[in-house]
């Protein structure tokens, strides 16, 4: 964090929390002018106001908070930059010395680094993986064919997709615009075993060039869509396709195929299925042609180790192969 803003963080939080306490302290005073336990002079259908003060245990509460609250910022991290007297930090957690005596917080810190103690966060990785890597080294044993039918090995392949890859393809799957649905059997790359697992591993970079930056006419854009649509199987236009079909075939045709089916190693989809990543309306196609799609998906090689995303592979393979 700059120095600017650890600056207007502590400030903001300070004059905050003096104002909570100038604030309690000046409405504990009666400067009303009235005695206390008296009638303010005010009343409305039956009920009169009385100069009562705030009740002293909700004073006490407050005071108390603000008090919590300074000790505490005092002694952990939360004043921009400042670190707290105690040194704390939930990704470097000071754990003294070999002798069990606990040092000031640049010692403890300047201690860690040097002898390379485990900090706090990566104690509870190492708890895990001490754990559960046995379990993952004995799946990645296993080849993915026989993996398929351990349902053990399912249900936390399962549970790793919720964790790792629900965000895009959704809890059950079915993706949303822009996300493949994996389970309908219908790959961009591929969908045998191996090719599932080498796309988490290393994650697939999809591009299909816009037609926009070239000399398009708006009657070539909607036969072109039109003959995308005759390609899906649809009702169409015949003349307007017969036109489109032209257009096809200046270009289109190296990643799509000549029979518009496709090409999985370039991840070119098959226009003949009526299966649509971004939608299959003459709109939306007419959008896709004109402007170009882009779509990422990241490696997971990195993140989750081959251990689990070889399980995930398998998980995602049972999606659509019953």
């Amino acid at each position: 964090m700059s120095s600017f803003w650890s600056i207007w963080i502590t400030v903001l939080t300070i004059v905050v929390i003096a104002g909570c306490f100038i604030l309690l302290f000046v409405v504990s005073k009666n400067t009303t002018g009235v005695e206390e336990g008296k009638s303010m002079g005010h009343s409305f259908d039956g009920i009169e106001e009385i100069n009562n003060p705030l009740p002293k245990w909700w004073s006490y509460m407050f005071y108390i908070t603000i008090i919590f609250g300074v000790v505490y910022l005092a002694a952990y991290p939360g004043l921009g930059n400042f670190k707290g007297f105690l040194g704390w930090s939930s990704a470097n957690q000071s754990i003294g010395t070999d002798k069990g005596i606990k040092e000031d917080s640049a010692a403890a810190v300047a201690l860690a680094a040097k002898e390379q103690r485990w900090v706090q966060y990566d104690q509870e990785v190492e708890k895990a993986n001490a754990k559960y890597s046995p379990i993952f080294e004995a799946y990645l044993a296993t080849p993915l064919e026989e993996l398929v039918k351990n349902e053990e090995a399912l249900k936390v392949g399962g549970r790793l997709f919720l964790q790792n890859c629900a965000q895009c393809h959704g809890s059950d799957a079915r993706g949303s615009k822009g996300f493949p649905n994996l389970t309908d059997g219908d790959w961009l790359y591929g969908g045998d075993l191996a090719t599932i697992k080498t796309t988490i591993m290393n994650g697939r970079n999809g591009m299909m060039p816009p037609k926009g930056g070239l000399p398009i006419e708006d009657s070539e854009l909607k036969g072109l869509a039109e003959y995308v649509v005759k390609l899906s199987g649809r009702d169409h236009d015949e003349a307007l396709a017969a036109q489109g079909q032209a257009s096809f075939m200046k270009g289109c045709f190296a990643c799509h195929g000549m029979d518009g089916t496709g090409n999985k190693f370039m991840g070119a989809p098959n226009l003949t299925d009526n299966t649509w990543l971004y939608g299959g309306s003459r709109g939306v196609i007419q959008e896709s042609i004109k402007n170009g799609r882009s779509g990422v998906m990241p490696a997971w090689k990195d993140v989750l180790g081959e251990e689990k995303v070889h399980v995930i592979a398998a998980y995602v393979y049972s999606l659509s192969n019953k």
